[in-house]
């Protein structure tokens, strides 16, 4: 089948689309920018990738007519705090008007369990998501599903970060809240299952795993799971503001995640029974287990995808294309070059910078001023980054974005996403002479951008030269 994938960047899609080319079908990857899709992808001859912006209905001229399945994975949560319901109704109602015009027989919908009578902002945007989707002259086939466990989902890592850094937590009184956990492959094989099946169409199907845990529980059983003793206390004066500054300077979420993960998460999640399971054939995998399965991938560096690679910042709301040409004019750049012996070994080290390698010199000033970020409501140098040894266009790195990461020419391109009075990249290149340049370059923002550069100009000394011997090194 030709099938029109939406959300190419955002976690379920990246686990989505491996899986859909392995079953042979045809795949039409829509993305903001080109640039930011995994190009690994990109080569095959069954994948097709095509610039499309749903808020933007001019850009969607580019969407064939011969699709036969769509599916619809678009989501604004980790993007927003204030009214991304009208975002998601924008992108839906353009969605569905561009569907229509095609020769699609079926949408597949990914939304959120909505069963309570009073629920978050959040998951009534999804609801209304899908009444937007309904009636049209396609079927529709929603699944909903309540937290996602896999490794690099946003409920995983935030859960993870809880559970590892803080032996005795003082918690809201959500934690109580009780809710139905799913394995991602669960999802994976739900979502492919129900591909073409006209028993599923204009259907809606809750998806949950075999366990009903409170949160409390799932932390609980996480730690049990990684041999680790916890004690958790609820507190019941912790306000939805508190709470999310709670979860914003402990976990690796940003606060506008994590204001809306907190607003659903009094909510309970909790699946009507059906028999899809049965239908497509699909063994749960108990909560436990997702765990297990999770950390299998991350200790062997093949997490296929991040909450983190989603865009979370309106900087990139454009695209990447603009930033790939790092400016020139009105800029303060630090060039430094050494001669490279061990191109592969010093390539390597330049592929495997930040999070757990750190950079290579002075970590405690990096960390430093991640803190300081985050302070001042940044993304801080929590995010790490997906793999050790491995980098693609798009991934997170700390507090920087990767723009560029072409190994064959070895360069790196990044892009600091911190609060900064102005905008910085940091590019590091081996030419064919085995020279590495490392340019650190500094665009300002008025007087106070030029007063930041140079009041942190003594440090770069210290910083920057200590990193490129680092990495000559052999």
């Amino acid at each position: 089948m030709k099938i029109l994938l939406t959300g190419v960047t955002g976690y379920i899609a990246q686990r989505l689309l491996p899986v859909l080319l392995e079953n042979g079908h045809e795949v039409i990857c829509c993305v903001r920018d080109k640039n930011r899709f995994n190009n690994k992808f990109d080569i095959l001859s069954n994948v097709k990738v095509i610039e499309a912006d749903f808020l933007k209905k001019e850009t969607l001229l580019n969407i064939p007519n011969d699709i036969d399945v769509a599916f619809y994975l678009i989501h604004s949560m980790s993007t927003q705090i204030g009214d991304f319901e009208n975002m998601e109704e924008i992108c839906a109602t353009n969605f569905k008007n561009c569907i229509e015009k095609t020769n699609a027989k079926q949408v597949i919908y990914l939304s959120g369990i909505s069963n309570a009578e009073d629920l978050s902002k959040h998951l009534s945007s999804r609801k209304n998501v899908e009444s937007i989707l309904s009636g049209s002259n396609f079927a529709l086939t929603t699944l909903k599903a309540g937290i996602i466990v896999g490794s690099g989902s946003a409920s995983f890592e935030i859960i993870r970060d809880l559970v590892e850094k803080l032996p005795i937590m003082i918690t809201p009184r959500w934690l109580k809240t009780k809710c139905q956990p799913i394995a991602i492959r669960n999802v994976v094989e739900f979502l492919i299952g129900v591909i073409g099946r006209q028993d599923t169409y204009n259907q809606s199907y809750d998806i949950g795993g075999p366990d009903i845990l409170t949160y409390k529980e799932m932390l609980m059983r996480f730690a049990k799971v990684r041999k680790l003793k916890r004690r958790i206390f609820i507190v019941p004066i912790m306000t939805p503001k508190l709470s999310s500054y709670w979860l914003y300077f402990v976990t690796s979420t940003s606060y506008a995640l994590a204001q809306n993960l907190v607003n659903s998460m009094k909510i309970e999640v909790i699946c009507k029974p059906n028999n899809l399971a049965d239908l497509l054939g699909i063994t749960y995998i108990d909560y436990d287990s997702s765990i297990r399965l999770a950390f299998d991938k991350i200790s062997q560096n093949q997490v296929l995808s991040s909450w983190k690679d989603a865009q979370t910042s309106d900087i990139f709301s454009t695209g990447f294309t603009k930033f790939i040409e790092v400016p020139v004019n009105g800029c303060y750049k630090d060039i430094r070059t050494v001669q490279i012996e061990n191109i592969e070994l010093s390539t390597d080290k330049i592929w495997s910078i930040g999070g757990k390698t750190g950079w290579y010199y002075g970590n405690w000033m990096w960390k430093i001023r991640g803190f300081m970020d985050q302070i001042a409501g940044g993304v801080g140098m929590r995010r790490g980054r997906k793999s050790d040894t491995e980098i693609v266009s798009g991934d997170t790195l700390d507090f920087w974005r990767v723009l560029i990461a072409d190994k064959k020419e070895k360069r790196l391109l990044l892009y600091a996403e911190m609060k900064l009075p102005g905008e910085a990249w940091l590019e590091f290149k081996i030419d064919n002479n085995n020279i590495l340049k490392q340019t650190a370059t500094f665009r300002p923002l008025g007087l106070l951008g030029r007063l930041y550069w140079y009041t942190v100009l003594p440090f770069h000394g210290f910083i920057f030269k200590g990193m490129i011997n680092k990495i000559a090194e052999s």
